[in-house]
């Protein structure tokens, strides 16, 4: 990699290829990319953004394609560009800086550094003209003002080591007096009109969504189910869901789910499935079962590759945004003729004046047609002719964490839809990303193409990943789930817990590179936080697991739920996963062990099917689990034991018997 080049053509990050054709001379985040910046005297610019990102896009059609804007940034940087996706650690470090310096954050985020890493002057996205302006600016103040460099870098990196993981101590005590409060604050906040929660832009609540399932299971709250209902049912009749082919977009720019930022994620869909499944499996509604399978079927036929899950649909197809999903009444009518055209115009709600750019319109669907064949038909013909534009790009990257979701998501799924080819699926890419992405006994964040990347696996990928092998070892009490899921444990015990401060824990390994700080961010996003997630797994694994280490998973579970508990008393809306954990912590969490002679067990099935979310269900032989020592079939009958925390009620043989002890 010498100086004066592009060196993006070998990155593992589809987005990072992206820009291996600029005249700008990037380099990917290496020490000797810092190296260069200390040796030359000049600044750092790191640009940090993602493959899907429409804004990224812009800036880099504006400028970073622009060989005057490109030879201004080679003459007074070293510019380095980095995939959020393949390195969140480097993200969360200076998006915080950006939030810090600017209010506000986004992508793609562009940041002045010292060649040692401190950020001096942080933003985001920059038209030529002022990008060129800023530039310009930031070079005069490098050579002629440094003292104020120096000033400016110093208080940030304070301001920054300040708040690092900074939680108030003392919370309240994890009980349902605190998740009910949290429930209630999060539902007087709720858009009831629109269904979901504050303004544009407006993002999936996947995680409050769950959070707020759990607690109707565990409570029977009206409330609760019905703030689900509304938001389920406004995004999947809305345009954020994909009327003809299945899955989310990332979010919608209006406060209604009309017009989407078209990228699709596959941790959206993933932590969306899980959502759908669950309040199909709770209340039967047949949109959330429709849209469930929907969802498992985009993520497996346009996300799937190799048995593993890719990141990310684009937002735009041949540099315009939105223009593979959008339609005018014209177009309608071209394809399906004019009856079935106008019909699929009144269904799918495309009018004259559209509701996207150009007289474009995204398609909902407000209420099921009286014609269902006719409407396969038509949606059939669409989605073919739709298939004829430019297609988005995908990025094929796959990423541990959300790969993780996804097998969480098709094992919970299967269940939900009587469906066992999600099952399959979800162990398919269980067996790959393990044989793939467990290198050495450590675990990596990503790889391209088959080939695993050099970026190390941070706590949400430990986490998320053991979720879901702890969800697959219930469904198929194969030890070889349970064995990889503690191992994974274990390591994230020894590596991310925080030694000083019981509960707590960092996003990165002790012994991973260290930046200019070590991030640790407690808060639910658009994923799940790896604290969070950590603390799902030890309290499922803590009842899988034997002896000592089962002991230990229960106490870290309790610590950190314990530690983050003043999240759920002042900002639930932030903490919707840790809500979602403390449901089910609360409840002990529920168990229910099935003592049968065969995986084909009646009352096993039907022993999942009533589960609450967040409970634990294994079935087997006496013996064959932890959950099952001691406990056998009764009088020549199949056998539930329903537990909560470690009092255990008597067994029961039959299905009725079983309700109503879960409805205890």
């Amino acid at each position: 990699m010498s100086p004066g080049t592009n060196t993006l053509a070998g990155a593992a990050s589809p987005y990072l290829r992206q820009h291996a054709d600029n005249p700008v001379h990037w380099q990917q985040w290496t020490p000797q990319a810092l190296a260069e910046a200390a040796e030359r005297d000049v600044p750092i610019l790191l640009s940090v953004g993602y493959a899907a990102c429409h804004w990224c896009h812009v800036m880099a059609h504006e400028s970073f394609e622009d060989d005057e804007v490109a030879a201004a940034m080679n003459a007074g940087f070293v510019c380095v560009k980095v995939d959020r996706e393949e390195r969140p650690d480097i993200d969360a470090v200076y998006m915080n800086a950006t939030v810090a310096l600017t209010g506000q954050g986004g992508w793609p985020m562009t940041c002045f550094l010292t060649p040692d890493g401190r950020p001096f002057f942080c933003g985001t996205y920059y038209p030529k003209a002022a990008f060129l302006q800023l530039l310009s600016a930031v070079v005069d103040t490098w050579r002629n003002r440094r003292d104020e460099v120096e000033q400016a870098s110093e208080r940030i990196a304070a301001e920054l080591q300040s708040i690092a993981g900074a939680l108030p101590g003392g919370g309240p005590e994890i009980a349902p007096t605190l998740c009910d409060h949290a429930v209630a604050a999060v539902l007087r906040d709720e858009d009831t009109a629109r269904g979901g929660f504050g303004g544009a832009p407006k993002f999936p609540p996947s995680a409050l969504l769950e959070a707020l399932l759990r607690h109707a299971e565990r409570t029977g709250s009206t409330q609760a189910l019905d703030a689900v209902r509304r938001c389920g049912t406004a995004m999947a009749r809305g345009g954020i869901y994909d009327q003809l082919a299945g899955g989310f977009a990332r979010y919608s720019v209006d406060n209604a789910w009309v017009v989407p930022h078209f990228e699709k994620m596959l941790y959206d869909n993933a932590l969306l499935l899980r959502v759908y499944a669950h309040w199909a499996r709770r209340t039967g509604d047949g949109l959330a079962r429709r849209v469930a399978g929907q969802t498992a079927r985009f993520m497996l036929d346009e996300l799937g590759e190799a048995d593993m899950f890719t990141s990310s649909l684009d937002a735009d197809a041949a540099g315009l945004e939105g223009s593979t999903y959008v339609w005018t009444p014209l177009q309608l009518t071209e394809v399906l003729g004019v009856d079935d055209g106008r019909w699929a115009a009144s269904v799918f709600g495309v009018t004259e004046a559209g509701t996207f750019e150009a007289g474009a319109s995204v398609l909902q669907l407000r209420t099921d047609p009286d014609d269902p064949d006719r409407f396969e038909r038509v949606r059939t013909a669409l989605l073919a002719a739709r298939l004829t534009r430019p297609q988005p790009g995908r990025d094929d990257k796959v990423v541990t964490a959300w790969n993780g979701l996804a097998i969480t998501a098709l094992a919970e799924a299967s269940v939900a839809l009587a469906a066992p080819e999600l099952a399959d699926a979800a162990a398919r890419c269980a067996t790959a990303l393990i044989n793939l992405h467990l290198v050495d006994g450590r675990l990596r964040r990503a790889s391209l193409g088959g080939r695993v990347g050099d970026s190390a696996a941070i706590l949400e990928d430990h986490a998320m990943l053991a979720t879901g092998l702890l969800m697959l070892y219930q469904l198929t009490a194969d030890d070889a789930w349970l064995t990889t899921a503690t191992r994974l444990l274990d390591i994230a015990l020894a590596r991310f817990a925080d030694p000083d401060r019981p509960g707590r824990w960092f996003d990165t390994a002790d012994d991973a590179e260290q930046l200019m700080l070590r991030p640790a961010d407690p808060l639910d996003g658009a994923t799940p936080s790896g604290a969070s997630s950590i603390a799902e797994a030890l309290l499922i694994a803590a009842h899988l697991a034997a002896g000592d280490r089962a002991d230990r998973y229960r106490q870290a579970a309790a610590e950190a739920l314990q530690a983050h508990s003043p999240l759920l008393a002042g900002a639930p809306r932030s903490a919707g996963h840790w809500l979602a954990v403390a449901e089910t912590a609360v409840r002990g969490p529920l168990q229910i062990a099935v003592a049968c002679d065969t995986p084909g067990s009646s009352l096993l099935a039907q022993a999942r099917r009533l589960a609450p979310g967040g409970a634990i269900v294994v079935g087997g032989e006496a013996g064959s689990s932890e959950l099952l020592v001691g406990r056998d079939r009764v009088a020549g009958a199949d056998a539930a034991y329903v537990c909560r925390g470690r009092v255990c009620d008597m067994p029961v043989t039959t299905t009725e018997d079983l309700a109503a002890a879960l409805a205890r």
